[in-house]
């Protein structure tokens, strides 16, 4: 981690909205290279959003976002698609093509975005798969693995490609314990082996801080927190106390904002 660099992202007063719902009402931080960091946040919060902001995806209503130096918003779509192929990502639901299997799953965007002998393909399908413990898992189709595998293999095809950015969105979320660790330190021995930043947005507070450097809690749109995962353990803010300690009373409320609930039952006092 080199801290002391520029950073590789750096996103300064973002906004965005859903119509008149607004989701980032001002968000600024900065990931630097080698990094492994989590966006932590409660469902619906943002963080999914901020991950499509930064890919293209969406565009901002306000603010900027830069990523290897480059203002992602400002590229034309030859620009963007390069910046993109720099990129892996893990999609919330692993994304894998139903009809393909796990070779072509692999092999896909090699095939895609190089010119590489077919062979070539097949020995870095391979290497990758047997670094996430799945090689003999090749020939399966994606309905035949199970969550935990399924997650593997999507980690896998997000760093087939060798980029300089892995993105993680929920990759925990339906695991059981045994796969949900599995995976949590296959994101952390990945990024230390492959020199990579990466990026893990989350609600599981307990594996994503065993495994980050640093931590981005968002909320109400902003960040409200941030610091390393150690310090966020010991923190005293009630939003961060609360998140990690699951707490029912706190600055998070369980109930979104509405009008009187009597008055709306059409209920006299």
């Amino acid at each position: 981690m080199t801290s002391e660099s520029a950073p590789l992202i750096e996103i300064q007063n973002l906004h965005f909205a859903y119509g008149h719902h607004h989701v980032l009402k001002g968000i600024n931080l900065s990931v630097h290279r080698g990094q492994l960091v989590a966006f932590l946040g409660v469902s619906g919060c943002g963080k999914s959003t901020l991950l499509h902001l930064m890919t293209g995806q969406e565009k901002p209503s306000k603010g900027s976002v830069h990523i290897d130096g480059q203002n992602v918003h400002e590229l034309d779509n030859e620009g963007l698609y390069a910046l993109r192929r720099k990129m892996g990502m893990m999609f919330q639901v692993s994304g894998l093509f139903t009809d393909l299997s796990v070779y072509d799953n692999l092999a896909f965007p090699l095939r895609e975005h190089t010119d590489l002998p077919e062979r070539m393909i097949r020995d870095l399908v391979l290497m990758k798969l047997h670094a996430v413990g799945l090689r003999g898992a090749h020939g399966l189709m994606p309905a035949e693995l199970s969550g935990g595998m399924e997650r593997r293999v999507a980690l896998a095809r997000a760093t087939v490609l060798d980029p300089m950015l892995i993105m993680y969105d929920e990759p925990f979320a339906g695991l059981d314990p045994i796969s949900l660790n599995v995976i949590a330190n296959k994101i952390r021995n990945l990024n230390e082996a492959l020199g990579v930043t990466s990026i893990v947005v989350t609600y599981d507070v307990s594996e994503s801080l065993k495994v980050v450097d640093y931590v981005y809690f968002i909320d109400g749109g902003v960040v409200v927190a941030e610091g390393p995962a150690k310090e966020m353990l010991e923190s005293r803010d009630p939003f961060v106390h609360q998140f990690i300690h699951a707490e029912e009373d706190g600055p998070v409320a369980f109930h979104m904002r509405a009008h009187s609930f009597a008055k709306e039952l059409g209920l006299r006092r």
